[in-house]
């Protein structure tokens, strides 16, 4: 499995976006994960690339918090709303996914928009494999849950 670092860049982005709901700051933060990432070359292995740079973009997105209020984040401006349309389809969905909580929401993402393995995800966590496997199962019940469907299809 050979790694693209531009195909990763969309998915980096959208995950910036999801945290900190700001389009331009969701740009800044995918730049600076990417020059972070290229500053240590020495990794090989795709799924430790790809642990690196959720880790580097988890971490930027943390510290933007903790840099702004989250009521200086806008949450209305007419192109994020696109750009969120377009990353989660279907409104009961949306209103699923936010009765989850941050964390459930991050996995979600990284599992099923940013298609980022398993193992990596169980890593970034610091569980196993197996417990992530059951956490995911669990929280795609709730997510059925939520929408009024009874069974996983």
């Amino acid at each position: 499995m050979s790694f693209d670092i531009n195909e990763q860049y969309d998915k980096i982005y959208r995950y910036c976006f999801l945290k900190v709901r700001h389009k331009e700051t969701a740009e800044d933060i995918t730049q600076e994960t990417f020059l972070r990432y290229l500053e240590h070359p020495d990794y090989k292995s795709v799924d430790k690339t790809l642990q690196l740079l959720y880790t580097i973009a988890g971490n930027l997105c943390k510290d933007e918090f903790r840099k702004k209020k989250a009521s200086e984040l806008s949450d209305t401006d007419p192109s994020d709303d696109d750009i969120e349309d377009s990353v989660l389809s279907g409104f009961d969905l949306k209103q699923a996914l936010n009765k989850l909580s941050e964390s459930d929401k991050e996995i979600i993402l990284l599992r099923y928009v940013n298609e980022v393995p398993v193992n990596v995800i169980a890593k970034m966590q610091n569980i196993s494999r197996f417990a992530l496997n059951r956490r995911i199962n669990r929280i795609l019940t709730s997510l059925h849950e939520y929408m009024g469907k009874e069974e996983l299809t």
